[in-house]
């Protein structure tokens, strides 16, 4: 489609932790601005954009540095220009706010032209999960019309390409309605439209988890989604994943660790273990006594029998809520030897679903396992509370997955 040279300028929208982004900047895309409404999370993105830079500027130290705790979050952006940083805005996007952020994009990008923009609202308003749990109210939740300003963007830029990521659920929300009038949209506004339900398991990563992407092309140009390589998933599993990390106990914080073996392929492939010999956040929650009988009952059930515990399969003491007929999966044993189930931001309020199968030790995953299994790098700092950090990993686009269709996007618009 194009002929240059020159690096692909990209806009972040309800940009999050920077999953998404992340896989475009390995690929060589530039960001122009990132627009969240999380304070925490936007603090993760200038975080890892001082990576980006000072990894860039052969200053790499400074950042260790701050991953090691002896320099505070205002010493490391000190030493980032403040342009940089202020790509990051902390906004919700909505019909009050769209004129302000226009213009703060329009003051950063100075008329540089935006080659992609790239990005997916909330998605509980579309989820089969979260329908449920929100009832009637869903058809009233206004996350379900975010997509119209996400047009607004593509109106004002007018992008050479877009990228619109969400839960397979959009499809079927309100009978299709949402997804139908998107779709016309899109396509009203100038865009040769594709969408493809992905699974980022068939693209390196140690997880089962569909979503769908919209992608539009301006013009009559198609996309056409990468192959996927189902090898990966094949000969690696969690174990391998996981295999390097300290063991933990519930509420055991290893904020700086060391490994305890070498990288094995998966990790040096995946660039999830990049160079440094610690990794951060290795930090799980703690456990009532409660809760930690059952996680025992949860995992001899699935080592003994390979079988997943239902709650009304508990022992009646252990039984304390009231509706035993639906979510009877409540706890989950993450199965070492194959893949994660889908990882959600469900996990920042508890980690019933996320069982790491130690007997010796129960306990939920740590931040730095979710991490690893949204395929961030070791060496990425989530910003915020563990609850705040888990939010964000479960809301991520998974790195490897956006890194794939960034280089694919890149041998077409170039």
């Amino acid at each position: 489609m194009k002929s240059r040279e020159n690096n692909l300028n990209f806009l972040d929208l309800f940009a999050g932790a920077g999953g998404l982004s992340e896989g475009f900047i390995r690929e060589g895309y530039t960001p122009v601005a990132f627009v969240e409404k999380e304070v925490n999370a936007c603090h993760s993105l200038k975080t890892r954009l001082s990576y980006h830079h000072l990894n860039h500027e052969g200053k790499k130290e400074i950042y260790i540095r701050y991953l090691k705790g002896k320099i505070s979050g205002d010493e490391l952006y000190g030493n980032v220009p403040e342009y940089l940083l202020n790509r990051v805005i902390n906004e919700e996007i909505n019909k009050k706010t769209l004129h302000f952020i226009f213009q703060k994009i329009d003051r950063i990008t100075e008329k540089n032209k935006i080659d992609i923009i790239i990005g997916g609202p909330p998605c509980q308003a579309y989820s089969i999960i979260g329908r449920s749990k929100i009832g009637e109210s869903v058809i009233k939740d206004n996350r379900n019309y975010l997509f119209r300003y996400y047009i607004e963007f593509l109106k004002r830029y007018k992008p050479d390409a877009f990228i619109f990521e969400n839960v397979p659920g959009l499809l079927s929300a309100a009978n299709g309605k949402y997804f139908n009038e998107m779709f016309e949209k899109f396509k009203s506004i100038g865009y040769c439209v594709q969408y493809e339900i992905l699974n980022a398991a068939d693209y390196g990563v140690l997880q089962n988890r569909k979503r769908v992407f919209i992608i539009g092309y301006r013009g009559n140009n198609q996309f056409t989604f990468p192959e996927q390589d189902k090898n990966t998933s094949i000969r690696y599993t969690l174990k391998d994943l996981f295999c390097d990390l300290p063991m933990l106990k519930a509420g055991e914080k290893k904020k700086v660790t060391g490994y305890k073996c070498k990288e094995n392929e998966y990790l040096k492939n995946s660039l999830i273990r990049n160079g440094l010999d610690f990794t951060t956040q290795h930090i799980t929650r703690p456990l009532n006594n409660h809760d930690m009988e059952i996680y025992k009952v949860a995992i001899n059930k699935f080592i003994n029998e390979g079988k997943k515990l239902r709650y009304n399969e508990l022992p009646e003491e252990l039984q304390s809520h009231r509706n035993k007929t639906s979510f009877t999966d409540r706890f989950k044993v993450l199965n070492l030897s194959g893949l994660s189930h889908t990882l959600v931001s469900h996990l920042s309020k508890d980690g019933h679903y996320y069982i790491y199968p130690d007997l010796k030790n129960p306990r939920s995953i740590s931040i730095r396992e979710a991490a690893r299994i949204q395929s961030f790098p070791d060496d990425y700092f989530f910003e915020g509370s563990r609850t705040s950090c888990f939010q964000q990993i479960g809301n991520a686009v998974p790195v490897l997955l956006a890194q794939t269709i960034a280089r694919h996007i890149r041998k077409e618009l170039l």
